[in-house]
């Protein structure tokens, strides 16, 4: 009786296990997402692009991958929604329909002018790989008084044609005021980490918008913004950037902004806008360069530690 009882148990195992073998195989097939081509699998409690090794060593063998471990060398500030174009990396916020971070690498080369580049004939489009519920489009900018701000400055990336228009998708642009801080002061800010690769021989940018509380009237702490466009595109109340110049002898240095998303007067100094790394990771929820220890810095915000 006992080895009947026995013999039932191991066949229905038997059926369970099949039954559960296949299913994983299945589910696995469909978990597959492609990168340059090869099936990345998503681990239990492990986000998709973490099989991404962003502080890999860099080799140039002109894979997408690489550019992307190039980039990201010092570490993901997060891993939401993570998209990589060809030489720029960034994580989209589909609530707010604008970038959480926009990653940027830029050496001399990147900046330099070229004569086969031309920003005119580059058309702010749609990111179409969005899905339809979280994309914003030119229309929501349309009448709405806010310019489409580039996170990833198209000046950034001058060494190939293809790479400044990637700069206008959508996904890269956040609604900023136009006069007085995009085509000015945010400007400016552009221009100088431009101008820091001509004393590092790699900058490492990183860009993105926050939601910063307001005291009002009442006494009270609130976050406000406002939205533009039928599909809410969120305008952030400021604007950071954090920093990394690596010497040719390795050493590295930091800088932090933030700057209001209003009109700002030409003659306010950039080193106005300074801040302590710290403070941006704290309102923005993310944590940049986690690869590169603090203590390894030798200047923040041009002071030596």
């Amino acid at each position: 009786m006992i080895s009947k009882r026995l013999l039932q148990l191991a066949q229905l195992s038997a059926v369970g296990l099949t039954g559960y073998y296949v299913g994983v195989v299945s589910k696995e097939e469909e978990n597959h997402i492609f990168v340059d081509g090869r099936p990345l699998r998503s681990m239990p409690a492990l986000p998709i692009f973490g099989t991404v090794s962003a502080a890999a060593p860099f080799v140039d063998s002109g894979s997408p991958k690489d550019r992307v471990s190039q980039i990201m060398k010092y570490g993901f500030p997060g891993l939401d929604n993570v998209r990589s174009y060809d030489d720029f990396v960034l994580s989209y916020d589909r609530r707010t329909r604008v970038p959480h971070w926009v990653f940027e690498h830029l050496t001399k080369e990147h900046v330099m002018k070229n004569d086969q580049v031309d920003r005119s004939k580059c058309d702010f489009m749609a990111d179409e790989s969005i899905h339809p519920f979280f994309r914003s489009l030119n229309s929501d900018y349309k009448g709405s008084g806010f310019d489409r701000g580039h996170m990833a400055a198209a000046g950034n990336h001058k060494i190939a044609q293809k790479h400044v228009e990637q700069t206008f998708f959508l996904t890269n642009m956040a609604p900023q005021v136009g006069e007085g801080f995009n085509r000015h002061a945010w400007n400016r800010l552009e221009k100088h980490v431009r101008k820091l690769t001509k004393v590092y021989e790699n900058v490492y940018c990183c860009t993105g918008p926050l939601y910063l509380p307001r005291r009002e009237s009442d006494g009270k702490c609130y976050v406000k913004y406002q939205v533009i466009g039928a599909n809410s595109v969120a305008v952030p109340t400021h604007f950071y950037k954090v920093v990394v110049g690596e010497a040719a002898d390795g050493s590295l240095d930091m800088e932090a902004y933030v700057m209001p998303n209003q009109k700002i007067p030409d003659d306010t100094p950039l080193s106005v806008f300074m801040v302590q790394p710290e403070t941006v990771e704290r309102a923005a929820g993310l944590l940049f360069f986690d690869k590169l220890q603090r203590n390894k810095l030798t200047r923040i915000n041009g002071r030596k530690l």
